[in-house]
């Protein structure tokens, strides 16, 4: 019990937790779990509401005017603002207040249930790809991308969001802590959400990984034969014990026990100031396309129309049918029913088709 509150009071307190990309707040230019998720976030929605629009006819600018010479790829990178966007991805390119904050709440939603990550699941290791956990971090990714799918597939879209923030978390903590980008990777490493393939090349348990750090620079302390025959580690991480497999890499940090320990320093690189922090915005930039990788794997599954329904985009507005059902209006009844369905069947299929639909009947209480 002791223990537990210890952690939560570490979560709560530190800027960026014990052991991970900081989760919502950094200083000194590094980027966190929140900047990645919704960097991620942004770019997917742009594309597939892009290529909507490509399918219609009509133009998708994001992100107002383009300059001259400028790329609509530029603006998906660059100039992307949650307003904006909502308004490009409207199908009749408007976007209401409540749009946009529906949008924004969900973005909310996701980065919140990725960064309590770092409080209830602390000394996970596979939460966190920690100790080489490459197994277990995977299985953790794999078994929460079908958790996503089948909540989008019941409509459970809430239930989808803060699953699909807990699954970005531990994906993008792999690029930071494990030696990936280090091996010279600048791209996803798939494997991560394919859990038909296997993991390969990973450091045996007793496989040297690290040597000391010299002077405090970690730059090169993972070793030369570890980086060129591609072999996969991460650091080790523990808050109460210095112990750790012998030659292994540390994940570092003031609160790492086992950096301490030779090799002593670290691999991870949460941040700029962390020991491999010369790597963080490409581990960074690293996690984003991660992240979209894993985003479009679940449009795969959910089809354009409910991912951008997960994301918090809707296209269209909820079309509400009022109808006297008085008893002598039974003649305009019948009528309103073959003019509603004839709305209903025109819009099926079509991009201004409804999100839902209501009816709100009434009748004059001194009618017939």
């Amino acid at each position: 019990m002791q223990t537990s509150f210890l952690l939560m009071a570490l979560s709560l307190s530190l800027p960026g937790g014990t052991q991970a990309f900081k989760p919502l707040i950094s200083g000194g230019g590094s980027v966190t779990h929140r900047d990645i998720t919704q960097r991620a976030v942004l770019r997917k929605t742009a594309e597939v509401c892009r290529a909507l629009a490509v399918a219609q006819g009509r133009d998708f600018q994001p992100a107002g005017e383009l300059a001259i010479g400028e790329s609509c790829d530029r603006q998906i990178d660059d100039s992307l603002s949650i307003f904006k966007l909502q308004k490009a991805c409207s199908a009749d390119s408007s976007s209401s207040l409540v749009s946009t904050i529906h949008f924004q709440s969900t973005i909310v939603k996701m980065y919140l249930s990725n960064a309590l990550v770092d409080m209830a699941f602390a000394l996970s290791k596979a939460h966190h790809f920690d100790g080489e956990t490459f197994q277990g971090g995977r299985a953790l990714i794999t078994a929460g991308v079908s958790e996503v799918k089948a909540s989008v597939k019941r409509e459970s879209f809430l239930l989808a969001r803060l699953a699909l923030g807990r699954v970005c978390h531990t994906l993008q903590d792999f690029y930071s802590h494990s030696n990936w980008v280090e091996m010279g990777n600048r791209q996803p490493y798939s494997t991560l959400i394919r859990p038909d393939l296997q993991l390969v090349n990973l450091a045996g348990p007793s496989t040297p990984t690290c040597r000391n750090c010299i002077g405090g620079n970690c730059t090169d302390n993972i070793l030369p034969e570890v980086l060129q025959q591609g072999l996969l580690t991460s650091g080790y991480f523990n808050l109460f014990s210095s112990n750790k497999p012998a030659g292994k890499c540390s994940h570092g940090g003031f609160f790492d026990r086992t950096s301490g320990r030779d090799p002593v320093g670290g691999i991870n690189k949460d941040d700029v100031g962390s020991s491999h922090g010369h790597l963080h915005h490409t581990a960074a930039d690293v996690a984003v396309n991660a992240t979209m990788e894993l985003l479009e794997d679940i449009r795969g599954a959910a089809g354009d129309k409910d991912f951008l329904r997960l994301i918090g985009i809707t296209q269209s507005s909820v079309l509400c049918f009022v109808i006297d059902t008085t008893g002598s209006m039974s003649d305009d009844i019948t009528e309103a029913k073959r003019v509603s369905f004839s709305i209903i069947d025109s819009k099926r299929g079509t991009q201004q088709e409804p999100s839902s639909y209501i009816l709100v009947p009434f009748n004059d209480p001194g009618g017939c």
